[in-house]
């Protein structure tokens, strides 16, 4: 979403407007700390030049809200089907997730996010670039004062497959997810390709649970995803979870497959 429209845009342009006259800033005093000249900035307020992201930081600097700007149009410019489940991440107290194929999102670097955002065709490389952002300050929740305690499981299928130019790409992502497993909040676990047909070749999935012990869940599919909060549901997916944590080796050694592949890329 390189161009923000609709009703989103002109509320948070309003807003933005409003902070300025509030702190008592013409528009090319606010264009200087943005980043963008003052002429830009009457046409994003008149409505004439169209709202991006990169104007949504530049207003966030200038006013020193600490991404407060950026952090609305994340959280209500994700599409519908995934906003439950960015309320459900944020407020988790654990998160487990697995994925057949790729990294999950919350350990990718932003180089392995845009070589697999790239593989959708219609997305232009401003959208790109949006979602690389969007998806790195989704990561901001592993960081903050109490952060939940995510543990991930991935195929073996996952750390060794790359696409085309991706040789840089992979043993950077592999070292990185190798340190993100060393912190105390987060475990990372490998299917080893000989465990052979398990419950997570049917597909993705997320589980996040609360402080007061409930549950959400979250299915990928090719069109977006789904959630899940029926009692049933979540029985299911925690059942197929643990199948599939069953099959996945130790830490320690999931860990020493993961050093072993990506210095295979080096």
């Amino acid at each position: 979403m390189s161009d923000l429209a609709g009703p989103l845009a002109e509320f948070v342009v309003g807003e933005i407007r409003r902070g300025r006259g509030a702190a008592g800033m013409t528009q090319e005093a606010f264009g200087r700390k943005a980043g963008f000249s003052a002429s830009h900035v009457s046409a994003v307020e008149s409505g004439t030049r169209a709202l991006t992201m990169s104007f949504v930081r530049g207003a966030d600097r200038a006013l020193e809200t600490g991404g407060f700007y950026e952090r609305l149009v994340t959280r209500f410019g994700a599409p519908s089907w995934f906003r439950p489940w960015l309320d459900a991440e944020r407020a988790a107290i654990q998160l487990c997730c697995f994925h057949p194929n790729l990294i999950p999102g919350l350990l990718q670097t932003a180089d392995y996010a845009r070589a697999v955002l790239r593989l959708a065709p219609r997305l232009t490389d401003d959208e790109v670039d949006e979602r690389v952002a969007t998806r790195l300050e989704r990561q901001g929740i592993l960081t903050q004062g109490h952060p939940p305690q995510l543990v991930a499981v991935v195929n073996e299928t996952a750390i060794r497959q790359a696409g085309e130019g991706c040789a840089k790409v992979m043993p950077e992502q592999l070292l990185h997810l190798h340190r993100c497993a060393e912190r105390p909040n987060i475990s990372v676990h490998v299917v080893p390709s000989s465990a052979g047909l398990h419950a997570g070749l049917s597909g993705p999935l997320l589980l996040a649970r609360m402080a007061d012990n409930s549950w959400a869940g979250h299915l990928e599919n090719q069109l977006g995803g789904t959630g899940a909060d029926r009692p049933e549901d979540l029985d299911t997916l925690l059942e197929r979870w643990e199948s599939i944590r069953n099959e996945a080796l130790p830490s320690r050694q999931s860990l020493a497959l993961i050093e072993e592949v990506a210095n295979s890329w080096i």
